[in-house]
């Protein structure tokens, strides 16, 4: 099977193709043609296999100067992995202060992540 997408890591946003042959421990990638670098070429083959993503949300913050904190993955989670994640996020609430970088929610879903702030939040 033939399988076209266009590479998103850099702006030359090359057309690449990949190859797959199906297994039986799943797809296989068997040639990527149309990367013209060596990252294109090892995300192509993570994608096809297995889509890894970031996720940015917020969460609530009970009495800070602000009332949304807003949270990041400090690691690429599978994609199939999203859902499970926010529902998690959704759940949410801290208490001020937050402070930039702090884990405000360890593995969630049991993914290899942790949610951790990018907006730093005061008392109020």
């Amino acid at each position: 099977m033939r399988k076209g997408l266009v590479c998103v890591l850099c702006p030359n946003g090359c057309y690449v193709e990949v190859e797959l042959r199906e297994t039986s421990s799943g797809p296989q990638v068997q040639e990527v043609t149309g990367a013209l670098c060596k990252k294109g070429d090892k995300w192509v083959r993570q994608e096809v296999i297995q889509p890894l993503r970031t996720i940015a949300s917020s969460v609530l913050v009970e009495g800070g100067n602000f009332a949304l904190a807003s949270v990041r993955t400090d690691a690429p989670i599978p994609l199939e992995s999203i859902s499970s994640v926010m529902e998690e996020i959704k759940r949410v609430r801290v208490k001020a202060p937050v402070n930039i970088g702090q884990v405000i929610l360890a593995n969630p879903a049991g993914t290899p992540c942790n949610i951790i702030a990018t907006r730093a939040v005061e008392r109020a």
